[in-house]
């Protein structure tokens, strides 16, 4: 085999046969902003940060929808409390499952139980995405937020190819560690090299704020998270700090920008805030 094959992906005008372009674009006409979510690594908390940007958007008063396009690992129902459920399919469309003023659609939610593994090839998890934003009904949004599975594979090609014309941009979320940092760069050359926007990027994990006497513990470091952003000329949205509080609300299915105010959840508001200023 020629290790060049691999490099051979379909031209515009073959991925565009191969899809209902069309049937993309007449659904997320009706959304006003899409969002990104995307690491180069797994264990960054990618997942944590789309759930509480999602609830922190919701709070604001935005109607908001959040594609969980991680289809062999979807975690997003959890981190919201939803378990598996057989979704509202009419005619129209795939109907979104709906918790507060957050609607989502997730692999998940279609499997009959959380345990339940999804064992499939590229083709079948590119179809999958491809359903996704092409049959979901879900109507009006202020806010589209799409959680990717680590890396740069079939999902984060996928949704690259599908909705690059038509996308604000990426966040990347990091942590503080070389290793964890060396992949992001790759997101973020992906990225560009595919034409995308590069919003900012998130430090999260970002030291350890004691819960008795209020010291800050650099536990994996702290500040390579804007050093990147310097070094690729993209905004840093800011850093978040470990909370264990954080573990707590996500396995309990609650956002912890719900549940207490702490500097995590004054991090992640003003986080939000300059999203917003960006993408307005």
């Amino acid at each position: 085999m020629d290790f060049k094959d691999l490099y051979n992906e379909p031209s515009e005008e073959d991925f565009e046969e191969l899809t209902n372009i069309e049937a993309i674009k007449g659904r997320m006409s009706h959304i006003r902003h899409k969002l990104v979510i995307m690491s180069g690594k797994g264990g960054v908390g990618k997942t944590t940060v789309t759930v509480n940007l999602a609830q922190a958007l919701a709070l604001k008063g935005y109607k908001v929808g959040i594609l969980d396009a991680d289809i062999t690992g979807p975690n997003v129902p959890k981190m919201l409390g939803i378990k598996p459920m057989p979704p509202n399919v009419t005619p129209a469309g795939i109907f979104p499952a709906e918790i507060g003023d957050i609607s989502l659609i997730s692999m998940a939610l279609l499997m009959p139980t959380e345990e339940s593994a999804v064992i499939w090839r590229g083709p079948l998890i590119m179809g999958m995405i491809e359903q996704f934003l092409a049959d979901v009904v879900w109507g009006e949004l202020d806010h589209l937020i799409v959680d990717l599975p680590p890396g740069t594979g079939d999902e984060t090609l996928s949704i690259m190819q599908f909705l690059k014309d038509d996308m604000d941009g990426v966040i990347t979320v990091t942590t503080p560690q070389e290793v964890a940092l060396l992949d992001a760069r790759k997101g973020i050359v992906m990225s560009r090299e595919m034409g995308v926007r590069v919003i900012g990027i998130i430090e999260n994990m970002s030291g350890l704020v004691c819960p008795h006497c209020g010291e800050k513990i650099n536990l994996f470091k702290a500040g390579n998270g804007e050093k990147l952003a310097k070094e690729y000329g993209v905004p840093f949205l800011g850093r978040i700090p470990l909370d264990p509080r954080i573990v707590e609300t996500s396995d309990n299915g609650t956002p912890f920008v719900l549940k207490h105010d702490s500097p995590s959840s004054k991090a992640f508001i003003e986080i939000v805030q300059k999203i917003e200023e960006i993408i307005e």
